[in-house]
């Protein structure tokens, strides 16, 4: 049986399409959310370096799908690579994600796995959504049915947004809740910390709670502050 996640950690609040960023993905974007709300839209292949937004757009896609009453599945096969025959058992879905693909490449049974969900999905009308960091045919999938039926998908190559377009989603969602976030607190905040916006954005979340709790700007000498209080080593 495939693990089901409790609702609250199945579709985080923030991996919705209205959060999504798009950028130069926008057309990526239409074709999942047509997947996730239009019974015989194309079968949609996303790849793309980590955090681009693959598991942000799977998550969103079974969020909106779930809501409109179609039954879904998030399946994060990183975490299904040691017990491949799990696949075997998914049925009755009609939306399927398929996050972190490559974590099954090269092992036989999980490939056979692969294929074998991919043509029952066919077979009973369902969708799937794929997500990985590389192309069907980079990614290293020794089955060659497989990788055909993979590669016959409509596939997106997923680009994360630039620092300046991370800093104007930072900038208008701190000012959102009525923080301002001026060049200085970015500059510094960019050159020591991961760059990742899901990652830029929990930050947030907290500096938010901390800046009111403290009755406190959020100034470099604040942020410098928070995080080494929260253990991690800043200059």
């Amino acid at each position: 049986m495939i693990p089901q996640l409790p609702l609250a950690l199945r579709w985080p609040r923030r991996q919705r399409f209205e959060h999504f960023h798009a950028g130069a993905n926008a057309a990526a974007l239409a074709a999942v959310q047509a997947v996730a709300l239009e019974p015989g839209a194309p079968w949609v292949y996303l790849y793309g370096a980590s955090g681009s937004g693959r598991s942000h757009l799977l998550m969103a896609a079974c969020q909106a799908a779930s809501a409109a009453g179609r039954q879904v599945q998030y399946l994060p096969l990183a975490t299904l690579a040691d017990q491949p025959a799990a696949l075997r058992g998914v049925a009755g879905s009609e939306l399927l994600a398929l996050d972190d693909l490559g974590a099954m490449v090269g092992n036989r049974d999980a490939e056979h796995a692969l294929f074998d969900l991919y043509n029952r999905a066919r077979a009973e009308g369902s969708a799937l959504l794929f997500a990985a960091d590389a192309t069907p045919t980079q990614l290293g999938i020794e089955l060659p049915d497989l990788r055909s039926r993979l590669g016959a998908c409509t596939q997106f190559a997923l680009k994360p947004l630039d620092d300046d377009e991370r800093r104007a989603v930072l900038k208008a969602q701190a000012a959102s809740r009525g923080i301002e976030l001026d060049e200085g607190v970015l500059d510094w905040l960019f050159a020591r910390y991961a760059r990742d916006l899901g990652a830029l954005l929990d930050l947030l979340d907290k500096l938010d709670q901390a800046s009111l709790a403290a009755r406190r700007r959020i100034t470099v000498p604040f942020l410098r502050e928070f995080l080494r209080e929260a253990g991690q080593s800043v200059p």
